[in-house]
Parts: structure tokens; sequence; C-alpha cells
């Protein structure tokens, strides 16, 4: 198992690799449609995707939680 204070960089791996997988199938998809190779199509579009989410979550997943402080209220 991972140790507790490793947490943050284990939710943005998993959150990348999630997000990525999702995204990047569904624009691929979108923009060629169900064509023969898709899935290579896919798989590449994806590596690329997550090789960028990852660093990018990790990098502002603190910014996102001070927005959200500023957004969300507080129990009255």
């Amino acid at each position: 198992m991972i140790s507790q204070k490793h947490s943050p960089y284990v939710f943005s791996f998993f959150m990348a690799l999630l997000m990525s997988s999702i995204m990047s199938s569904i624009i691929s998809i979108f923009n060629l449609g169900l064509i023969s190779g898709i899935v290579g199509i896919w798989l590449k579009a994806w590596a690329l995707a997550f090789t960028t989410a990852f660093p990018t979550i990790t990098v502002i997943t603190p910014l996102v939680r001070k927005l959200v402080l500023l957004v969300v209220q507080e129990k009255a």
C-alpha cells in the first residue's frame, strides 16, 4: 500500500487516468466516428492526454480547492 502522505498524488493519478481516458475516447469518436482503428487512435490520444493531465491536476488542485472555498457557503 501507498503511504497516506502521498494521497494527493494518488488522487491526481487516478483523476488524470480516468478523466483523460473518458475525454480522449469521446473526443476521438466525436471527431472521427467509429472507424476502423479507432482503438489505436484513442490509445495514442489517451497517452498524450494523460501525460498532460497528471502534472496539470497535481499543480492546479490547490488552486481549485481555494476557488471552491470562495464559492461554497458554510453551513448556516
